[in-house]
């Protein structure tokens, strides 16, 4: 899903169904301009069944749309309060589109360096064997039995590179893995925090109590450590442990400083969550801008090293060939 268009699409939706055009047409109008996408596809079925006089809270629920906005349109449609719950939206996804292009950026980069890498060694690697093994023949007319192990070591760092691309490719491929490093990177995590502290925003400034809204916080992050966690704060919540500050208590997911910004706005969660967001939103954009521009100095030592591990051999070769020479020569 492209967040920045379905933030569009809400902002625009919200505004024609705020002048006064039945949501059906509305959704009709704004399908037509998207391009085509499962979102698209989605969002026009559930066109469809309004148009049918299906009820919006039921058609939504039959619908694959994001589980957070699928129980955002519900909570719109009970208290008749749509257009609202659609701009809020809008802003939800604006900052989340912003949070995950930079963290596309931390990711996309050393991914291509690493592939590039490995390719770059894939080919030096059978250009230096060849060459070697030509030089070898040129001079003695064989090659001996020991040219695999000779040639052991030029044959090792894509070895490893092509692990580490395999390595990377799984992480990638991995819902469950990504969901669960995302909250242990750095970076990462901070973008974690801050999408989590905008959704538990939204839902209070929709109205959602405070139970309900971790609940459905719980069933979004399904399968990470914040369900953990946030399933504690409901039991503490329930205990009768009404303040923010003693309803989180101590833990390794949600860290002292995201808990105390909440704290900080007494009985308004809302604009707490809300500050909490766009603290560890700057935060996220700062450790991914920081370990970006360091990816590539990192990147241009490791392309150093291959070559330098994969010419080594090489050398150490062309060594025992002029030994070879020099005792024909003194026989």
């Amino acid at each position: 899903m492209k967040n920045d268009e379905f933030a569009f699409f809400n902002q625009q939706l919200a505004a024609m169904v705020r002048d006064g055009i039945p949501l059906e047409t509305a959704m009709r109008r704004l399908c037509a301009e998207m391009r085509r996408s499962p979102l698209r596809a989605e969002l026009e079925k559930l066109e469809a069944d309004l148009a049918r006089g299906i009820p919006l809270r039921e058609a939504v629920r039959a619908r694959q749309l994001p589980d957070l906005y699928r129980e955002m349109l519900q909570v719109g449609a009970q208290s008749n309060d749509l257009p609202g719950i659609l701009t809020l939206l809008a802003d939800h996804y604006h900052r989340r589109q912003i949070i995950l292009t930079r963290l596309k950026g931390l990711m996309v980069y050393p991914a291509i360096v690493l592939f590039a890498t490995f390719l770059l060694s894939c080919f030096l690697s059978f250009l230096l064997s060849t060459i070697s093994r030509t030089v070898i023949s040129g001079l003695f007319g064989w090659v001996g039995a020991s040219w695999p192990s000779l040639m052991l070591g030029v044959w090792v760092p894509p070895t490893l590179l092509g692990l580490a691309v395999v390595v990377m490719l799984v992480v990638l491929g991995a819902s469950p893995i990504r969901r669960a490093l995302r909250w242990r990177l750095p970076a990462f995590k901070e973008a974690s925090l801050a999408q989590f502290a905008s959704a538990i925003a939204l839902m209070l400034k929709s109205g959602v109590s405070l139970p309900d809204a971790l609940a459905i916080a719980q069933e979004l992050e399904h399968g990470t450590p914040a369900a953990r966690a946030l399933a504690q704060w409901r039991q503490r919540l329930a205990a009768g442990q009404g303040k923010f500050s003693e309803m989180a208590g101590e833990g390794k997911v949600f860290p002292p400083l995201f808990v105390w910004t909440v704290a900080q706005a007494g009985e308004n969660l809302a604009g707490g969550f809300q500050r909490a967001s766009e603290l560890y939103q700057a935060r996220a954009s700062y450790r991914a801008e920081t370990l970006l521009y360091s990816a590539l100095p990192v990147s241009v030592l490791a392309l150093g090293l291959v070559l330098l591990s994969q010419v080594q051999p090489v050398l150490g070769l062309l060594v025992v060939l002029m030994d070879a020479i020099g005792d024909d020569q003194s026989r």
